[in-house]
């Protein structure tokens, strides 16, 4: 049986809030949120996530109003590691499972899921489809998540690093410098 939940994080690497609503179910996530931000410009976004089996990307929708205009993005993954955006195809990405929408912090759920690095030991590599937020452009991007304790993973990408808290349900409660959830 899914588990929904509504989950709201004050997000100080856009100096804004975002609110997801998820569900959980047996190794698949469905999610939609909102976010506010005013860095680098302001701006509101929504978002929705879709994944297949074993917590696998299968589609992220972004639409995105600021001053510079409005801006969409649909991201899908054709489930043998294939990546388009937009209907271009992104061989880049090609072989990556996750997308990994900046500054959102219910996209750190999925490889953390998958592996269960919040609760058991483990270091993994992955290559994300990483989407920056505000432009919605999409590159390949290395990434590493590393169990350092009961809800702890370090998360390292190039020369950035964090130590995130997770929940037991693999979701994001503190992200130094990104969000950090709001209690309801």
């Amino acid at each position: 049986m899914p588990t929904s939940r509504v989950i709201t994080w004050e997000v100080s690497g856009s100096k804004g809030i975002e609110t997801a609503w998820a569900e959980l179910g047996d190794g698949t996530l469905r999610g939609r949120g909102r976010a506010v931000g005013t860095v680098p410009e302001p701006y509101w976004i929504s978002y929705e996530l879709d994944t297949a089996d074993a917590f696998v990307t299968r589609r992220l929708s972004v639409a995105l109003e600021s001053a510079g205009g409005v801006r969409s993005l649909d991201l899908r993954h054709d489930g043998a590691g294939r990546w388009t955006a937009n209907g271009v195809r992104l061989p880049d990405a090609d072989g990556a499972l996750d997308c990994d929408l900046g500054l959102c912090p219910l996209t750190n759920t999925m490889p953390v899921l998958r592996h269960g690095l919040h609760r058991t030991a483990g270091e993994r590599e992955f290559l994300m489809a990483w989407v920056s937020v505000p432009e919605l452009t999409v590159v390949a991007s290395r990434q590493t998540y590393t169990h350092l304790g009961p809800g702890r993973v370090r998360f390292v990408s190039g020369d950035f690093r964090r130590d995130i808290e997770f929940d037991d349900d693999g979701f994001v409660v503190d992200y130094p410098d990104l969000a950090t959830r709001i209690a309801p």
